[in-house]
Protein backbone atom coordinates (compact mmCIF):
# COMPACT_ATOMS: atom_id res chain seq x y z
CA UNK A 1 0.00 0.00 0.00
CA UNK A 2 0.87 3.47 -0.75
CA UNK A 3 2.52 5.33 2.22
CA UNK A 4 1.87 9.44 2.46
CA UNK A 5 3.18 11.64 5.34
CA UNK A 6 1.80 14.62 6.53
CA UNK A 7 3.81 17.18 8.27
CA UNK A 8 2.16 19.87 9.98
CA UNK A 9 2.70 22.71 12.41
CA UNK A 10 -0.16 23.86 14.66
CA UNK A 11 -0.34 26.42 17.20
CA UNK A 12 -3.62 27.44 17.11
CA UNK A 13 -5.26 24.16 15.48
CA UNK A 14 -6.15 26.03 12.18
CA UNK A 15 -3.38 24.00 10.16
CA UNK A 16 -4.18 20.69 12.25
CA UNK A 17 -7.82 20.85 10.95
CA UNK A 18 -6.57 21.22 7.16
CA UNK A 19 -4.65 18.26 7.23
CA UNK A 20 -7.20 15.82 9.22
CA UNK A 21 -8.93 16.85 5.84
CA UNK A 22 -6.36 16.06 3.44
CA UNK A 23 -5.89 12.98 5.00
CA UNK A 24 -9.25 12.02 5.15
CA UNK A 25 -8.95 12.58 0.92
CA UNK A 26 -5.81 10.72 1.07
CA UNK A 27 -7.67 7.55 3.12
CA UNK A 28 -10.55 7.63 0.38
CA UNK A 29 -7.88 6.47 -2.29
CA UNK A 30 -6.87 3.78 0.56
CA UNK A 31 -3.13 6.01 0.40
CA UNK A 32 -1.87 4.64 4.31
CA UNK A 33 -1.59 8.27 5.99
CA UNK A 34 0.48 9.12 8.70
CA UNK A 35 0.14 12.76 10.56
CA UNK A 36 3.04 14.17 12.73
CA UNK A 37 3.02 17.39 14.37
CA UNK A 38 6.41 18.73 13.04
CA UNK A 39 7.67 19.35 16.65
CA UNK A 40 7.72 15.58 16.49
CA UNK A 41 8.50 14.91 13.30
CA UNK A 42 11.71 12.72 12.37
CA UNK A 43 13.29 13.49 9.36
CA UNK A 44 14.32 10.08 8.31
CA UNK A 45 10.23 9.32 7.73
CA UNK A 46 10.42 11.46 4.47
CA UNK A 47 12.60 8.75 2.94
CA UNK A 48 9.99 6.08 3.75
CA UNK A 49 6.81 7.58 2.31
CA UNK A 50 5.56 7.71 -1.33
CA UNK A 51 4.53 10.99 -0.70
CA UNK A 52 5.55 14.26 1.52
CA UNK A 53 2.90 16.83 2.54
CA UNK A 54 4.05 20.11 4.39
CA UNK A 55 1.51 22.71 6.05
CA UNK A 56 2.99 25.75 7.98
CA UNK A 57 1.23 28.93 9.37
CA UNK A 58 2.42 31.44 7.78
CA UNK A 59 5.11 33.85 9.69
CA UNK A 60 6.46 36.71 7.90
CA UNK A 61 5.10 35.57 4.36
CA UNK A 62 6.95 32.08 4.02
CA UNK A 63 7.05 29.20 6.03
CA UNK A 64 7.37 28.77 10.51
CA UNK A 65 10.75 28.39 12.25
CA UNK A 66 10.13 24.99 12.83
CA UNK A 67 8.80 23.64 9.35
CA UNK A 68 12.36 25.30 7.92
CA UNK A 69 14.26 23.64 10.36
CA UNK A 70 13.36 19.83 9.48
CA UNK A 71 13.51 21.14 5.61
CA UNK A 72 16.94 22.19 6.40
CA UNK A 73 17.74 18.70 8.14
CA UNK A 74 16.42 17.14 4.90
CA UNK A 75 19.71 17.81 3.12
CA UNK A 76 20.63 14.74 3.91
CA UNK A 77 18.19 12.95 1.44
CA UNK A 78 19.24 15.55 -1.48
CA UNK A 79 18.78 13.46 -4.49
CA UNK A 80 17.21 10.23 -2.76
CA UNK A 81 13.44 11.97 -2.84
CA UNK A 82 13.33 12.53 -6.66
CA UNK A 83 10.29 11.02 -8.01
CA UNK A 84 8.15 11.01 -5.01
CA UNK A 85 4.96 13.29 -4.49
CA UNK A 86 5.09 16.63 -2.35
CA UNK A 87 2.49 18.45 -1.40
CA UNK A 88 2.32 21.79 0.88
CA UNK A 89 -1.14 23.91 2.75
CA UNK A 90 -0.54 27.10 5.08
CA UNK A 91 -3.06 28.65 7.11
CA UNK A 92 -2.42 32.78 8.08
CA UNK A 93 -4.17 35.07 10.38
CA UNK A 94 -5.68 37.70 7.80
CA UNK A 95 -6.06 38.11 3.74
CA UNK A 96 -3.14 39.06 2.48
CA UNK A 97 -1.30 37.35 5.10
CA UNK A 98 1.10 35.63 2.70
CA UNK A 99 -0.66 31.76 2.23
CA UNK A 100 0.59 31.58 -1.34
CA UNK A 101 4.18 32.69 -0.56
CA UNK A 102 4.51 30.62 2.20
CA UNK A 103 2.60 27.58 0.30
CA UNK A 104 5.30 28.04 -2.73
CA UNK A 105 8.11 28.42 -0.37
CA UNK A 106 7.37 24.66 1.12
CA UNK A 107 6.70 23.72 -2.90
CA UNK A 108 10.04 25.03 -3.67
CA UNK A 109 11.75 22.84 -1.16
CA UNK A 110 10.31 19.73 -2.27
CA UNK A 111 11.34 20.84 -6.22
CA UNK A 112 14.67 21.09 -4.65
CA UNK A 113 14.33 17.46 -3.82
CA UNK A 114 13.45 16.59 -7.09
CA UNK A 115 9.74 15.27 -6.04
CA UNK A 116 6.31 15.77 -7.88
CA UNK A 117 4.25 18.52 -7.13
CA UNK A 118 0.56 18.58 -8.42
CA UNK A 119 -1.14 21.62 -9.16
CA UNK A 120 -4.84 22.63 -9.45
CA UNK A 121 -6.54 24.27 -12.45
CA UNK A 122 -9.65 24.80 -10.76
CA UNK A 123 -9.23 25.30 -6.84
CA UNK A 124 -6.12 26.37 -4.66
CA UNK A 125 -4.00 26.66 -7.44
CA UNK A 126 -0.62 25.62 -5.35
CA UNK A 127 -1.98 23.91 -2.37
CA UNK A 128 -4.77 24.66 0.02
CA UNK A 129 -4.88 27.75 2.19
CA UNK A 130 -7.00 29.17 4.98
CA UNK A 131 -7.66 32.72 6.55
CA UNK A 132 -7.95 31.98 10.28
CA UNK A 133 -9.96 28.81 11.08
CA UNK A 134 -10.75 26.70 7.89
CA UNK A 135 -14.85 26.99 7.01
CA UNK A 136 -16.37 24.40 5.36
CA UNK A 137 -15.17 25.38 1.97
CA UNK A 138 -11.21 25.24 2.77
CA UNK A 139 -12.14 21.99 4.57
CA UNK A 140 -13.77 20.78 1.38
CA UNK A 141 -10.59 21.93 -0.90
CA UNK A 142 -8.31 20.02 1.35
CA UNK A 143 -10.36 17.00 1.08
CA UNK A 144 -10.24 17.10 -2.51
CA UNK A 145 -6.50 18.23 -2.74
CA UNK A 146 -5.88 14.46 -0.56
CA UNK A 147 -7.84 12.88 -2.50
CA UNK A 148 -5.82 14.04 -5.98
CA UNK A 149 -2.82 13.45 -4.49
CA UNK A 150 -3.83 10.01 -3.08
CA UNK A 151 -4.79 9.30 -6.65
CA UNK A 152 -1.46 10.08 -8.07
CA UNK A 153 0.55 8.49 -5.39
CA UNK A 154 -1.82 5.25 -6.32
CA UNK A 155 -1.03 5.71 -10.48
CA UNK A 156 2.76 6.38 -9.72
CA UNK A 157 3.25 3.95 -7.11
CA UNK A 158 1.78 0.87 -9.41
CA UNK A 159 4.41 1.52 -11.91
Amino acid sequence: MAKALIIYHSKTGHTKKMAEAIAAGLSSTKVSVTMIPVEKADVNEFATADAVILGSPCYYGTMSADMKALLDASVKFHGKLAGKIGGAFSSSGMLGGGNETAVLSLIEALLIHGMIVQGNAKIGHYGPVSIGEPDDHVLMECTTYGKRLGELITKLSSK
